[in-house]
């Protein structure tokens, strides 16, 4: 006969950790004070039967016999958003969408059902609003189609009955962290109940080959909350990005396994939702100042996108003993790391003075292409010398001062000449194998050092 034993475990609520006793570090990720109780319920079955416990296995297949031939992606109407999850959402797949309170997760899903639900059948759960709220929000955006069936229900297993007994072509669940497995005694939201409510939304999206959607919070430091395993489990996790208080959001894929995860979307808020910006570059540019120093533009690779950005950079004398530096949407240890290497090997000094690094639009520039624009406002503001507006700049800044090569040049020079942009500093290597469309009208200043690139300024 098969029992039932109580045990006691506590569970690391950052990273999933298990053990039989309390830490006060955890082991695995370091953090503090993250170890919270959890009573579980466990059955014996090492006495049952050998066919009791014998279960279904799957019959191994060679690859060469699988076919592709019928996966299938359901295009969510925006653009924007069909390039981030690699073409549409692909069927039987698990996406988790993260993001702060009020940044636009609902709304997305509210506008992807306004367009798929004229051609297919939507189950919208939600464990934060009532039936009403949904109504209400929806008639905001316009959205108001026979096809999405809307349920306010927290109970997984009631939910994945529900799936099953409708057989939706997508379901929605919002979120994730609302929703609670009666077999387990942990609270909704802690890190069992997110795992074991994933996993069962997994198996039952698998098992009838149904898309499914799901909304995660996140915690103070912009993570997904509950455990990092819950990012194992789905198929893609897509992050909004940006300040809420601004009306442009950046959608961030960080794990796809139907596409690329350097891609991102550009959407901006409004009061009809959520529109896609087709070019990212036109609306970061916007109300760039005229003739001031310390402002350059640099340009980015998103996936396949180029993107140019607005970096400006302000040196100014400290009031204090220590100088101040800050960065926002740049590397902080990369901008300390250009600042030692203009004093050392450009000759100018920072050490006595405060230097402020920013990013327009939100936007955070984690490639080193973008080295050179950096460098260049930050010399900019120093000698007060006016980039020119016609000027980009991108290339990668080593320690002894040179100017490395990076990839994707001829796309990014192309598309500053779409812009407008007339010269372009870019490192000299690129410039060999440089293949440009005939259109394509650029003046080309190829440089080996950072010296090199702060002449080509006037400085």
């Amino acid at each position: 006969m098969a029992g039932t034993k109580i045990k006691s475990m506590y569970v690391c609520s950052q990273c999933g950790h298990e053990t039989a006793k309390w830490y006060g570090k955890c082991p695995s990720c370091g953090e503090w004070n993250t170890f919270t109780e959890e009573i579980r319920e466990t059955t014996r079955s090492g006495n049952l039967p050998v066919q009791e416990r014998k279960r279904t296995s799957s019959v191994p297949v060679p690859i060469s016999q699988i076919s592709t031939e019928d996966e299938q992606r359901y295009y969510t109407g925006s653009k924007e958003l069909d390039r981030v999850l690699g073409g549409g959402i692909v069927k039987g797949s698990l996406v988790l969408l993260g993001g702060d309170p009020g940044i636009g997760k609902s709304t997305i899903l509210l506008q992807i059902c306004s367009h798929l639900g004229k051609i297919l059948k939507i189950l919208y759960i939600s464990g934060e609003e009532s039936k009403r709220q949904i109504k209400l929000r929806a008639s905001r955006l316009g959205v108001n189609c026979d096809n999405l069936l809307v349920m306010t229900e927290t109970d997984i297993e009631i939910i994945a009955d529900q799936i099953r007994s409708e057989n939706p072509d997508l379901v929605m669940i919002d979120s994730i962290q609302t929703m609670n497995y009666k077999e387990l005694n942990s609270s909704p939201g802690s890190v069992t109940q997110v795992r074991e409510c994933t996993n069962i939304l997994m198996r039952t999206s698998k098992a009838l080959d149904i898309p499914c959607i799901v909304v995660g919070h996140v915690n103070k430091d912009g993570a997904i909350a509950g455990p990092k395993v819950l990012e194992h489990i789905v198929d893609a996790v897509l992050y909004f990005e940006g300040d809420k208080q601004m009306s442009y959001r950046i959608l961030r894929a960080v794990k796809n396994r139907y596409g690329s995860t350097n891609e991102i979307g550009v959407f901006q808020m409004g009061d009809s939702g959520l529109s896609e910006v087709e070019n990212p570059s036109l609306m970061l540019l916007s109300g760039r100042p005229k003739n001031v120093s310390g402002t350059c533009v640099a340009c980015t690779m998103e996936g396949s996108r180029p993107i140019l950005a607005e970096i400006q950079g302000l040196v100014t004398n400290s009031g204090y003993g220590n100088a101040r530096r800050m960065s926002t949407g740049f590397d902080y240890n990369r901008m300390s790391m250009l600042l030692a290497v203009l004093e050392k090997r450009c000759g100018y000094y920072f050490s006595s003075l405060d230097a402020y690094v920013n990013v327009i639009g939100g936007l955070r520039l984690d490639e080193p292409a973008t080295d050179l624009a950096v460098a260049l406002s930050l010399v900019s503001s120093l000698k007060d010398i006016v980039v020119a507006e016609d000027v980009l700049a991108f290339g990668e800044v080593g320690l002894t001062g040179e100017i490395r090569s990076v990839n994707h040049a001829a796309m990014r020079v192309s598309e500053a000449s779409r812009l407008g942009f007339r010269r372009c500093i870019l490192p000299y290597h690129n410039m060999k194998n440089l293949v440009l469309p005939p259109d394509c009208d650029i003046e080309l200043l190829g440089v080996r050092t950072i010296r090199d690139a702060v002449s080509a300024l006037g400085g």
